[in-house]
């Protein structure tokens, strides 16, 4: 009976342990140049090389404000619009990114893009791919 109750109570304190996403470490976040767009940031500490041999990344986003935002009642700056969190898998090779993961939601399937015109997106691949190239070299 002993056994059957210290084997309930050790399940029991297994189930109440915080997940591993609350055992993560700080983030490490670098902003890139902020564009008419917006603003973006890369976490340093979350490069990693995935079994394809490409580098991921988490990154924000956060769209600029728009120009025509009045100010609060109280005269006070109105807030920032809210930033998204996306997992970028990036070809460093060609420069080619694919988001696996928009605020948590795996993007199953998701296509390699160029970032085109997009000045945060490129600059995010550069800076993410210069700080993980010692990474990619020992995959």
């Amino acid at each position: 009976m002993s056994r059957v109750l210290s084997l309930l109570l050790g399940l029991a304190l297994l189930w109440l342990q915080p997940s591993p996403a609350a055992w993560a470490g700080p983030v490490d976040w670098h902003e890139v140049p902020a564009s008419a767009d917006g603003r973006q940031w890369w976490d340093a500490g979350s490069l990693r090389v995935n079994r394809n041999g490409n580098l991921t990344v988490l990154s924000r986003f956060q769209p600029a404000p728009p120009e025509d935002q009045p100010v609060n009642a109280d005269g006070s700056e109105p807030r920032p619009p809210a930033s998204d969190l996306y997992v970028m898998e990036i070809d460093c090779a060609q420069s080619l990114y694919r988001d696996t993961s928009i605020n948590g939601i795996p993007q199953w399937g998701s296509t390699w893009q160029a970032p085109a015109k997009d000045d945060l997106i490129g600059d995010t691949i550069q800076a993410s791919c210069e700080a993980g190239a010692d990474l990619l070299a020992g995959f």
